[in-house]
């Protein structure tokens, strides 16, 4: 059974950096492109970041220049490092990876106080 994993969430000040990590176990499928999706209170769930296998990355413009996200494919992680945090980054993060099929972790909570 497939399980996706995220940690790293937490309450931090505005301008400051934040690491999360996301690690898929139970599959020994190639996982082809992972992501981060984020929802905030009584908004829609939103793309965050993507990366390809290969390395290809796309950001959102409300987090470019900001964060970073990487993967390490022998471990099957997937992280994102999140720099100059802004309180409107607050929301639930969420990762996405896609194999023959998508599969979502629980997500993880980051708070960003002003």
């Amino acid at each position: 059974q497939v399980q996706v994993v995220e940690s790293g969430g937490g309450l931090v000040q505005s301008g400051s950096s934040l690491t999360l990590s996301c690690v898929a176990s139970g599959t020994r499928f190639t996982i082809n492109d992972m992501a981060w999706y984020r929802q905030a209170p009584g908004k829609q769930r939103e793309l965050v970041a993507t990366i390809t296998r290969a390395g290809g990355t796309n950001y959102a413009d409300s987090v470019k220049g900001r964060f970073i996200i990487s993967r390490d494919n022998a471990k099957k992680a997937v992280y994102l490092q999140m720099n100059s945090l802004k309180p409107e980054d607050t929301a639930v993060y969420y990762c996405n990876i896609v194999m023959i099929v998508a599969y979502w972790g629980r997500g993880t909570q980051v708070t960003v106080s002003s």
